[in-house]
């Protein structure tokens, strides 16, 4: 990973809800505030702080399938969306594949505000049946996953800290609808996550829970995809983070290998030096479909 400050803060180095599988329960809360580390960005920050649980109070009471109150995000925080809309746009078109760029054409964005929960969906359901719900924080992975099996994507709402906005030490809104929601309405990416939810739906064992984590990891959030002579990405860690998209050309390419894959290790916490690169997206479409509807 460079150590360059600047390319550092355009990393969003996610999505932590994969990493600790071990000890997972079926029926974990979906609803747990984060407790925020000391050297999270917005720690010292009272007034962050407080926003944050004002919005992690909409999840709290939010019942599934309700209509989903719009978060009343401030004008501080849609400048936050405003810088890295700025920064993404470019990025996107250099960087991302042809069905994730047609799909985020779809739901078209406003570039100056935070996009609501519930405008998201209005679009996301009619075009793939995928719905987006709100959580208060992280939850356990099998949690997470298993909810993909009925359509549902599990999603935060509050936003990273103004001081560092192109960086984010874990999920917000930005990653879950720039790179999970513009994904979901494609559908194919869609059918993948429902095939996912489903496969994990069947895992009982920890290896097993593990391995699938690992093949999420490395196709739904950190996949790349050869694309007229070029490295593409569908991935959503890579889609919602300029950074990670200039940084992917410097990582080391392996040919999508799913069983690779599943016992491939990494590290959220850096830039992947690693990833596994479909020849197109048809054939990345076909193999992971063919492999998860047979786990």
């Amino acid at each position: 990973m460079t150590t360059d400050k600047t390319t550092q803060l355009l990393s969003d180095h996610v999505d932590m809800r994969l990493v600790a599988v071990e000890g997972d329960e079926p029926t974990a809360d979906r609803n747990s505030i984060v407790q925020l580390d000391p050297d999270h960005p917005g720690f010292r920050d009272q007034e962050y702080r407080r926003r944050r649980n004002q919005i992690a109070q909409i999840a709290m009471k939010y019942h599934p399938r309700d209509p989903i109150p719009d978060a009343p995000y401030t004008p501080e925080e849609h400048q936050v969306w405003r810088t890295i809309w700025s920064a993404l746009q470019p990025a996107h078109q250099a960087h991302a594949c042809a069905e994730y760029l047609a799909a985020l054409r779809s739901l078209s964005f406003a570039s100056d505000r935070i996009p609501q929960l519930r405008e998201v969906n209005e679009k996301v359901i009619a075009i793939s049946g995928f719905r987006l719900e709100p959580v208060a924080g992280l939850v356990q992975p099998r949690v997470f996953l298993e909810n993909l099996a009925d359509g549902v994507f599990l999603c935060t709402q509050y936003i990273r800290h103004h001081s560092t906005p192109l960086y984010t030490p874990e999920p917000d809104v930005v990653h879950e609808i720039v790179g999970h929601g513009v994904t979901l309405a494609s559908p194919r990416l869609a059918e993948l996550n429902r095939l996912f939810g489903k496969a994990v739906r069947c895992t009982k064992s920890t290896d097993a829970l593990e391995k699938l984590s690992r093949l999420y990891w490395f196709t739904i959030e950190f996949g790349v995809l050869r694309e007229d002579g070029m490295v593409k990405a569908f991935g959503t860690g890579l889609l919602s983070s300029a950074g990670e998209l200039e940084e992917m050309h410097d990582a080391e390419l392996r040919p999508l290998d799913v069983e690779a894959a599943t016992s491939q290790d990494y590290d959220p916490t850096h830039f992947q030096p690693v990833l596994f690169c479909a020849d197109s997206f048809d054939t990345m479409y076909q193999s992971l479909r063919e492999y998860l509807a047979h786990w």
